[in-house]
């Protein structure tokens, strides 16, 4: 089984900056890829970003295209997004998952999920 943990969020002002980690343990040479979603009060989750694990490839929503940055360290097993320039509707919990099957932006695809971290950013 693979288990995934979030850690970095909090509560800034607009125009901040913040990091979010993911460390992934367990049953990791089943993932392939690596997601983050979002989830604001009362709205569905939405994609946030993805890297494949093996190239770095990326892919970015357009709603965090550049101003979201998601890396990966292999050796430690933990996937990163830096968000910059952050914005009143960037508030969410923010949730890592993993894919076994590749790089992609749908829910589905992801079989492994985290709890989930808070991000709240104020005006």
């Amino acid at each position: 089984q693979l288990q995934l943990v979030e850690s970095g969020g909090g509560a800034v002002q607009a125009g901040d900056s913040l990091r979010l980690s993911c460390s992934a343990s367990g049953r990791t040479i089943s993932s392939k890829a690596m997601g983050w979603f979002r989830q604001a009060p009362g709205k569905e989750r939405e994609f946030v970003a993805a890297i494949r694990w093996s190239s770095g490839s990326t892919v970015y929503s357009d709603s965090v295209k550049g101003r979201f940055t998601i890396s990966r360290d292999n050796a430690k097993n933990t996937v990163y997004l830096q968000m910059n320039s952050l914005k009143p509707e960037d508030t969410a919990v923010y949730v890592c998952a993993a894919s076994g099957s590749g790089l992609h932006t749908v829910e589905y695809a992801y079989e492994n999920w985290g709890q989930g971290t808070q991000v709240t950013v104020s005006s």
